[in-house]
């Protein structure tokens, strides 16, 4: 019986330890990650939240919410997330057509009648930017009007009864002015401020205790996290507020990564608008032509490394944020960052992404091994021909080769040469590796045979 215990407690160890590993590691890499992009961007700090399985499996703050005096950043404070917002005004339309109170077919004019061709555009154009109403705010910084304060009602006037810059349905082009229209409609429609809607249909409900309305006022200095600019590659300097009424309805919510992540787990999960809506949220809108979107209701959809991705980035002034939702995966990673005009946010969330997807296993070392002995090789205008089928040997030519040699020797060693993604193409294996140097990174990608070899070996720029 002692025995019995020992080997099964030694079984049940094992079986626990082995999932804390994965999970040490996984926390590691994403916070070799974000680390290494705020270092590489310079922007103040980024606060991240991932889930896995259909919870929120990781959340962790780094570098500073403020500089001056310098404050560290933490997950529970709030970022702004700017237009991700516009899918949660999205659902608002969603859950008024549920209701029987509006169709996404209907026309502008039956609540706004004055806005050029009104009786054209419909609230489904309007949602996915294809309406052709001129963006309000296509500027990366804050034009000097929009420190004043202004009304949806002002922003309508000045933009939306202007000529449409193309027929409805006919292009796509993002348009803040669009979410202006939609906001103010959700308002008529459901009888009170769009706020006050949005807050006990959706916020409420999923218990996003963290979200703020900053379009009426900033979010308080010290407790939350301050948003920064810079010129060129200045120094950082506290982004100015934009006044009150420009973020209405299009990128009006500040929150902490965990509600937001709170948000992704119910798309994962279906658990707040009905099933028909959810599909309508994440469906691409195509235009009249029959061309795609790449967009749905107030979020970007297609695919990442094989996977179905709902997602969307966002900037109002001192912050940019970047959401992306798995759902068939049941994985979501949210990326909040303080500085405006950066990319952190997105590579960040990229990088993450890809971890959650990591094709690591036993053989994966063997594999990296082999694409970087092959990649030093062509440093030097070699290659092992026993490794590759006819076709690879009769592309890599003298002339390949010597554009090999020419262009990667001076790189020099790679700092990093790691696998990120494994798939299926034509009756091969597709494998795609990441090689990383001081100034630059360049994707590696080979397609290996079921004899086990390799029909191509590529390298490119990562872009």
């Amino acid at each position: 019986m002692r025995r019995s215990f020992a080997v099964a407690l030694t079984a049940l160890l094992v079986s626990v330890a082995a999932p804390l590993r994965a999970q040490a590691s996984f926390t590691a890499q994403v916070d070799s990650v974000a680390r290494a992009v705020l270092a590489q961007t310079g922007v103040p700090s980024a606060s991240v939240a991932v889930v896995r399985h259909g919870r929120l499996a990781y959340a962790q703050a780094y570098g500073d919410a403020q500089l001056e005096p310098q404050i560290p950043a933490k997950t529970d404070m709030r970022y702004s997330i700017g237009s991700i917002s516009k899918q949660f005004t999205a659902s608002c339309i969603l859950l008024l057509q549920q209701e029987g109170k509006l169709s996404l077919d209907d026309k502008v004019s039956t609540w706004l009648p004055d806005l050029t061709r009104a009786d054209e555009v419909t609230l489904r154009e309007i949602l996915s930017h294809t309406s052709g109403y001129q963006d309000f705010w296509p500027q990366d910084y804050v034009p000097p009007m929009m420190l004043k304060s202004t009304t949806a009602q002002a922003i309508m006037d000045r933009w939306a009864k202007k000529p449409l810059d193309f027929d409805p349905g006919t292009r796509w082009q993002y348009s803040n002015t669009n979410y202006a229209i939609a906001g103010t409609i959700v308002a008529k429609v459901s009888g009170m401020p769009f706020f006050d809607f949005l807050r006990q249909r959706i916020l409420e409900p999923l218990g996003m205790s963290s979200a703020m309305d900053i379009d009426k006022s900033e979010l308080p200095p010290h407790a939350e996290a301050t948003g920064y600019m810079r010129y060129a590659l200045g120094p950082l300097h506290p982004a100015p507020k934009e006044g009150a009424g420009w973020l209405y309805a299009m990128g009006e919510l500040s929150m902490t990564p965990g509600d937001l992540a709170r948000w992704d787990i119910s798309l994962m999960d279906e658990s707040l608008l009905q099933p028909a809506s959810y599909k309508q949220l994440e469906t691409e809108v195509r235009l009249k032509s029959g061309v795609g979107t790449g967009y749905g209701l107030g979020v970007s959809v297609g695919m990442s490394n094989g996977h179905r991705v709902i997602s969307h980035s966002g900037e109002v002034s001192g912050f940019t944020a970047m959401n992306m939702v798995f759902p068939d995966d049941s994985a979501a990673v949210v990326v909040l960052t303080n500085q405006d005009a950066a990319r952190a946010a997105g590579a960040i969330a990229q990088g993450v992404s890809g971890l959650l997807f990591s094709t690591q296993d036993a053989q994966t070392a063997v594999r990296e091994a082999q694409a970087l002995k092959i990649f030093e090789g062509l440093q030097h205008g070699q290659i092992d021909r026993s490794l590759f089928t006819d076709d690879a040997n009769a592309y890599f030519n003298d002339t390949a080769l010597h554009d090999f040699q020419s262009s990667l020797a001076p790189l020099g060693a790679p700092r990093s040469f790691r696998q990120v993604s494994e798939g299926l193409r034509g009756g091969m294996l597709l494998r795609v590796f990441r090689a990383t140097f001081p100034d630059r990174t360049l994707r590696v990608w080979t397609f290996q045979m079921p004899d086990g070899k390799l029909e191509q070996y590529q390298v490119a720029a990562e872009g």
